[in-house]
């Protein structure tokens, strides 16, 4: 299985970038691991919040294959302790998912089209937090979920 996490807007804050990159890094010692960045939308003080979500929405499935498992990062999404993620993580692999996708939407969500095509929506927290730190939650709980799955001792229990 390869698992691809898909972002609307870069990541300017360097601290957060370095960390992305060291779970990358692990990561990538379990699965086949890339970050697809879609560009800030241009000029989004003439559009309403849903024509930004429809744009951005646009973007997001134009990255998407009809064999991706696609699952939104969404505050009403299922909510999982880590061990329960590291299984959700199993059963995807057991199903034989040749993509996993995760994504993380621009600063209004996503749009219907988007959740239309997902297969679900995984909270990490019930909190706010700005999408360029959710990169780095998203990335160190994949990490955090093999290292379970392999009995490893990042996670204490």
């Amino acid at each position: 299985m390869k698992i691809k996490l898909l972002a609307v807007g870069k990541t300017d804050d360097i601290a957060l970038q370095q960390s992305i990159e060291t779970f990358e890094s692990r990561l990538r010692r379990y699965v086949s691991f890339t970050i697809d960045i879609i560009p800030d939308l241009k000029h989004t003080k003439n559009l309403s919040e849903s024509e930004q979500k429809h744009k951005e929405g646009q973007l997001i499935l134009n990255k998407i294959t009809p064999t991706d498992r696609l699952f939104l990062l969404d505050e009403k999404g299922q909510s999982y302790s880590s061990v329960e993620f590291s299984t959700f993580l199993q059963k995807q692999m057991n199903s034989s998912v040749k993509q996993l996708v995760l994504v993380i939407g621009g600063p209004y969500g996503f749009s219907d089209s988007v959740y239309d095509k997902a297969n679900g929506k995984i909270s990490l927290s019930k909190m706010t937090f700005s999408h360029q730190m959710i990169r780095l939650f998203a990335v160190e709980q994949l990490y955090r979920g093999f290292s379970i799955l392999r009995n490893e001792p990042y996670h204490h229990r």
